[in-house]
Protein backbone atom coordinates (compact mmCIF):
# COMPACT_ATOMS: atom_id res chain seq x y z
CA UNK A 1 0.00 0.00 0.00
CA UNK A 2 0.90 3.60 -1.06
CA UNK A 3 0.28 6.27 1.91
CA UNK A 4 0.87 9.44 2.09
CA UNK A 5 0.33 12.07 5.51
CA UNK A 6 0.24 15.22 5.39
CA UNK A 7 1.62 16.59 8.74
CA UNK A 8 2.30 13.85 11.06
CA UNK A 9 5.78 15.17 12.37
CA UNK A 10 5.32 15.48 16.37
CA UNK A 11 3.18 13.32 18.63
CA UNK A 12 0.94 10.79 17.43
CA UNK A 13 1.28 11.89 14.05
CA UNK A 14 4.91 10.55 13.98
CA UNK A 15 3.91 7.41 16.05
CA UNK A 16 0.91 6.61 13.13
CA UNK A 17 4.02 7.21 10.07
CA UNK A 18 5.91 4.42 11.97
CA UNK A 19 2.85 1.83 12.09
CA UNK A 20 2.39 2.38 8.44
CA UNK A 21 5.78 1.65 7.81
CA UNK A 22 6.50 -1.08 10.27
CA UNK A 23 3.34 -2.51 8.87
CA UNK A 24 4.95 -2.73 4.76
CA UNK A 25 3.10 0.52 3.46
CA UNK A 26 5.42 2.41 1.76
CA UNK A 27 5.01 6.21 3.18
CA UNK A 28 5.73 9.50 2.01
CA UNK A 29 5.01 12.57 4.20
CA UNK A 30 4.23 16.02 3.52
CA UNK A 31 5.30 18.56 5.18
CA UNK A 32 7.25 21.95 5.63
CA UNK A 33 10.61 20.38 5.72
CA UNK A 34 10.94 21.55 9.58
CA UNK A 35 11.49 18.24 10.51
CA UNK A 36 13.06 15.19 8.97
CA UNK A 37 11.12 11.96 8.34
CA UNK A 38 11.59 8.86 9.78
CA UNK A 39 14.07 6.64 8.07
CA UNK A 40 12.61 4.68 5.43
CA UNK A 41 9.78 7.12 4.64
CA UNK A 42 9.89 9.29 1.79
CA UNK A 43 9.37 13.30 2.50
CA UNK A 44 7.74 15.90 0.32
CA UNK A 45 8.39 19.88 1.19
CA UNK A 46 5.44 21.87 0.72
CA UNK A 47 2.68 23.99 2.82
CA UNK A 48 -0.40 22.48 2.70
CA UNK A 49 -2.47 26.09 2.56
CA UNK A 50 -0.25 26.49 -0.63
CA UNK A 51 -2.25 24.88 -3.64
CA UNK A 52 0.71 25.34 -5.92
CA UNK A 53 3.18 23.90 -4.11
CA UNK A 54 1.37 20.56 -3.49
CA UNK A 55 0.77 20.38 -6.68
CA UNK A 56 4.43 20.47 -7.93
CA UNK A 57 5.44 18.08 -4.76
CA UNK A 58 2.84 15.76 -5.88
CA UNK A 59 3.92 15.98 -9.40
CA UNK A 60 2.54 12.68 -11.14
CA UNK A 61 2.58 10.61 -7.42
CA UNK A 62 -0.72 8.59 -6.69
CA UNK A 63 -1.47 6.87 -3.05
CA UNK A 64 -3.88 4.14 -2.23
CA UNK A 65 -4.43 6.33 0.76
CA UNK A 66 -4.07 9.73 1.93
CA UNK A 67 -4.23 10.65 6.19
CA UNK A 68 -4.20 13.90 6.63
CA UNK A 69 -2.68 15.02 10.14
CA UNK A 70 -3.77 19.23 9.77
CA UNK A 71 -6.32 20.20 8.02
CA UNK A 72 -8.00 22.48 10.84
CA UNK A 73 -10.34 24.44 8.16
CA UNK A 74 -12.48 24.31 5.00
CA UNK A 75 -9.83 26.23 3.13
CA UNK A 76 -7.36 23.74 3.94
CA UNK A 77 -9.83 21.30 2.84
CA UNK A 78 -10.93 22.56 -0.15
CA UNK A 79 -7.27 22.92 -1.29
CA UNK A 80 -6.78 18.86 -0.57
CA UNK A 81 -10.16 17.70 -2.51
CA UNK A 82 -8.53 19.22 -5.25
CA UNK A 83 -5.20 18.41 -5.51
CA UNK A 84 -5.90 15.30 -4.55
CA UNK A 85 -8.66 14.73 -6.94
CA UNK A 86 -7.50 11.13 -9.51
CA UNK A 87 -4.31 10.66 -7.26
CA UNK A 88 -6.17 8.69 -4.38
CA UNK A 89 -9.03 6.90 -3.81
CA UNK A 90 -9.19 6.68 -0.06
CA UNK A 91 -8.91 10.06 2.30
CA UNK A 92 -9.05 9.79 6.18
CA UNK A 93 -8.68 13.42 7.63
CA UNK A 94 -7.61 13.19 11.69
CA UNK A 95 -10.60 15.03 13.30
CA UNK A 96 -11.16 15.82 16.80
CA UNK A 97 -14.26 15.42 19.48
CA UNK A 98 -14.58 19.32 19.93
CA UNK A 99 -16.93 19.34 16.62
CA UNK A 100 -19.52 18.54 19.55
CA UNK A 101 -18.46 20.78 22.33
CA UNK A 102 -21.66 22.89 21.66
CA UNK A 103 -23.65 20.53 22.40
CA UNK A 104 -22.32 19.09 25.10
CA UNK A 105 -24.88 19.51 28.22
CA UNK A 106 -23.94 18.85 32.13
CA UNK A 107 -25.05 15.28 32.58
CA UNK A 108 -25.68 14.35 29.19
CA UNK A 109 -25.08 10.75 27.57
CA UNK A 110 -21.79 10.30 25.44
CA UNK A 111 -22.49 11.74 21.93
CA UNK A 112 -22.72 9.76 18.73
CA UNK A 113 -21.08 10.45 15.34
CA UNK A 114 -24.79 11.63 13.76
CA UNK A 115 -24.94 14.18 16.38
CA UNK A 116 -22.91 16.14 13.70
CA UNK A 117 -23.57 15.62 10.03
CA UNK A 118 -21.41 16.98 8.33
CA UNK A 119 -23.17 16.46 4.66
CA UNK A 120 -25.32 19.19 6.11
CA UNK A 121 -23.22 21.61 8.17
CA UNK A 122 -22.93 24.84 6.81
CA UNK A 123 -19.39 26.00 5.32
CA UNK A 124 -18.02 29.58 4.66
CA UNK A 125 -14.85 30.28 3.01
CA UNK A 126 -15.06 33.81 3.67
CA UNK A 127 -14.30 33.48 7.27
CA UNK A 128 -10.94 34.20 8.44
CA UNK A 129 -9.91 31.47 8.53
CA UNK A 130 -6.29 31.73 7.62
CA UNK A 131 -5.75 34.33 11.09
CA UNK A 132 -3.99 32.18 13.53
CA UNK A 133 -6.17 33.74 16.39
CA UNK A 134 -9.21 33.04 14.62
CA UNK A 135 -8.73 29.73 13.83
CA UNK A 136 -7.27 28.72 17.07
CA UNK A 137 -10.43 30.35 18.55
CA UNK A 138 -12.67 28.42 16.69
CA UNK A 139 -10.47 25.18 16.48
CA UNK A 140 -14.16 22.76 16.41
CA UNK A 141 -15.54 24.99 13.94
CA UNK A 142 -12.85 24.52 11.36
CA UNK A 143 -12.58 20.96 11.99
CA UNK A 144 -16.79 20.75 11.14
CA UNK A 145 -16.44 22.68 8.04
CA UNK A 146 -13.48 20.82 6.77
CA UNK A 147 -14.99 17.58 7.36
CA UNK A 148 -18.25 19.19 5.55
CA UNK A 149 -16.41 20.64 3.32
CA UNK A 150 -14.74 16.86 2.28
CA UNK A 151 -17.60 15.17 2.22
CA UNK A 152 -19.42 16.98 -0.12
CA UNK A 153 -16.77 18.14 -2.66
CA UNK A 154 -14.11 15.43 -2.48
CA UNK A 155 -13.69 12.88 -5.65
CA UNK A 156 -12.46 9.92 -3.15
CA UNK A 157 -14.02 8.12 -0.21
CA UNK A 158 -13.71 10.38 2.64
CA UNK A 159 -13.57 9.40 6.66
CA UNK A 160 -12.87 11.83 9.77
CA UNK A 161 -11.54 10.30 12.67
CA UNK A 162 -12.96 12.43 15.60
CA UNK A 163 -10.28 11.81 18.33
CA UNK A 164 -10.42 11.98 21.97
CA UNK A 165 -8.26 13.83 24.19
CA UNK A 166 -5.32 12.38 23.55
CA UNK A 167 -2.57 11.43 26.39
CA UNK A 168 0.49 9.70 26.91
CA UNK A 169 3.74 10.26 24.51
CA UNK A 170 5.96 13.06 23.42
CA UNK A 171 2.58 14.65 24.24
CA UNK A 172 3.75 18.45 23.60
CA UNK A 173 0.55 20.26 24.55
CA UNK A 174 1.86 20.44 28.53
CA UNK A 175 -2.03 19.98 29.21
CA UNK A 176 -1.13 16.78 31.78
CA UNK A 177 1.66 18.77 33.02
CA UNK A 178 0.02 21.35 34.07
CA UNK A 179 -1.49 18.92 36.30
CA UNK A 180 1.25 16.92 37.16
CA UNK A 181 3.65 19.90 38.43
CA UNK A 182 0.61 21.61 40.34
CA UNK A 183 -0.30 18.67 42.18
CA UNK A 184 3.64 17.46 43.03
CA UNK A 185 4.16 20.67 44.13
CA UNK A 186 1.35 21.53 46.43
CA UNK A 187 -0.72 24.26 44.31
CA UNK A 188 -4.12 24.47 43.62
CA UNK A 189 -5.65 23.31 40.73
CA UNK A 190 -8.56 25.59 39.01
CA UNK A 191 -11.95 24.16 37.79
CA UNK A 192 -15.24 24.54 37.20
CA UNK A 193 -18.15 24.14 40.32
CA UNK A 194 -19.23 20.49 38.36
CA UNK A 195 -16.50 19.18 36.24
CA UNK A 196 -18.03 16.86 33.24
CA UNK A 197 -16.62 13.31 31.89
CA UNK A 198 -14.82 14.00 28.84
CA UNK A 199 -13.21 10.89 26.68
CA UNK A 200 -9.75 10.41 26.36
CA UNK A 201 -7.11 8.03 24.15
CA UNK A 202 -4.15 6.77 24.53
CA UNK A 203 -1.60 7.90 22.12
CA UNK A 204 -0.08 4.61 20.68
CA UNK A 205 -3.80 3.16 20.35
CA UNK A 206 -5.11 6.49 18.48
CA UNK A 207 -1.91 5.76 16.34
CA UNK A 208 -2.93 2.24 15.60
CA UNK A 209 -6.54 3.51 14.89
CA UNK A 210 -5.44 5.84 12.48
CA UNK A 211 -3.47 2.97 10.49
CA UNK A 212 -6.41 0.26 11.04
CA UNK A 213 -8.46 3.14 9.39
CA UNK A 214 -6.32 4.27 6.63
CA UNK A 215 -6.39 0.25 5.32
CA UNK A 216 -10.44 0.03 6.39
CA UNK A 217 -12.92 0.49 3.82
CA UNK A 218 -15.93 2.59 6.12
CA UNK A 219 -16.47 6.20 5.03
CA UNK A 220 -17.75 9.33 7.35
CA UNK A 221 -17.42 10.27 10.83
CA UNK A 222 -16.24 7.69 13.49
CA UNK A 223 -14.96 8.61 17.17
CA UNK A 224 -12.03 7.39 19.01
CA UNK A 225 -11.89 6.94 22.30
CA UNK A 226 -10.73 4.64 24.70
CA UNK A 227 -13.91 2.70 26.93
CA UNK A 228 -14.72 5.11 30.43
CA UNK A 229 -14.20 8.54 30.66
CA UNK A 230 -12.87 11.05 33.00
CA UNK A 231 -13.80 14.41 34.86
CA UNK A 232 -10.97 17.05 36.05
CA UNK A 233 -11.93 15.59 39.78
CA UNK A 234 -11.47 11.86 38.70
CA UNK A 235 -7.95 12.85 36.77
CA UNK A 236 -6.80 14.89 39.82
CA UNK A 237 -7.58 12.37 42.04
CA UNK A 238 -5.65 9.84 40.45
CA UNK A 239 -2.63 12.12 39.87
CA UNK A 240 -2.53 12.75 43.20
CA UNK A 241 -2.49 8.91 44.00
CA UNK A 242 0.01 8.49 41.94
CA UNK A 243 2.48 10.90 43.18
CA UNK A 244 1.09 10.47 47.25
CA UNK A 245 -0.16 14.17 47.20
CA UNK A 246 -3.89 15.01 48.49
CA UNK A 247 -4.93 17.15 45.50
CA UNK A 248 -6.18 20.74 45.80
CA UNK A 249 -9.36 21.62 43.79
CA UNK A 250 -10.67 25.76 43.49
CA UNK A 251 -13.45 26.35 41.73
CA UNK A 252 -12.93 29.29 38.79
CA UNK A 253 -13.94 32.60 39.62
CA UNK A 254 -12.91 34.38 36.75
CA UNK A 255 -9.54 33.02 35.62
CA UNK A 256 -9.14 30.20 32.92
CA UNK A 257 -9.65 26.67 34.26
CA UNK A 258 -7.33 23.90 34.02
CA UNK A 259 -7.49 21.94 30.58
CA UNK A 260 -9.55 18.89 30.26
CA UNK A 261 -12.10 20.70 32.84
CA UNK A 262 -15.63 21.40 31.63
CA UNK A 263 -18.90 22.61 32.11
CA UNK A 264 -20.54 20.44 29.52
CA UNK A 265 -20.50 16.51 28.86
CA UNK A 266 -19.47 15.58 25.10
CA UNK A 267 -17.98 12.36 25.75
CA UNK A 268 -18.03 10.41 22.26
CA UNK A 269 -19.87 7.04 21.85
CA UNK A 270 -17.13 4.83 20.14
CA UNK A 271 -20.06 2.09 19.60
CA UNK A 272 -19.40 2.77 15.90
CA UNK A 273 -15.48 1.46 16.06
CA UNK A 274 -16.68 -1.63 17.77
CA UNK A 275 -19.23 -2.49 15.25
CA UNK A 276 -16.65 -1.72 12.32
CA UNK A 277 -13.73 -3.91 13.87
CA UNK A 278 -11.70 -2.22 16.36
CA UNK A 279 -11.87 -2.73 19.83
CA UNK A 280 -10.45 0.15 22.32
CA UNK A 281 -9.15 -0.37 25.82
CA UNK A 282 -10.58 1.42 28.86
CA UNK A 283 -8.90 4.32 30.23
CA UNK A 284 -8.42 2.78 33.16
CA UNK A 285 -5.94 0.26 31.46
CA UNK A 286 -3.17 2.74 30.32
CA UNK A 287 -3.84 5.70 32.74
CA UNK A 288 -1.22 4.76 35.45
CA UNK A 289 1.69 4.20 33.01
CA UNK A 290 0.60 7.90 31.66
CA UNK A 291 1.19 8.83 34.83
CA UNK A 292 4.02 7.38 35.50
CA UNK A 293 5.59 9.03 32.15
CA UNK A 294 4.59 12.07 32.93
CA UNK A 295 6.35 12.20 36.15
CA UNK A 296 9.97 11.40 34.56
Amino acid sequence: MDVCVIGGSRYFGRRLIGELRDAGAAVTVINRGSTPAPQGVTRLCADRDDEAAMRAVLADRCFDVVVDQVCYTPLQAAVAARVFAGRTRRYVVTSTVEVYAELGRPGGAAVPEEAVDASTWPVDLELPWQDQRFRADHYGEGKRQAEALLTREAHFDVAAVRTAHVLGGADFTGRLAHYVERIERGLPVVVHASPQPASFVHEPEIARFLAWAAVADFTGPVNAASHGTLDAGELCAAIGRAVGTEPTLVVGTGEPVSPFSFDRCYAMDNGRAARLGFRFSSVADWLPLVLKEARG
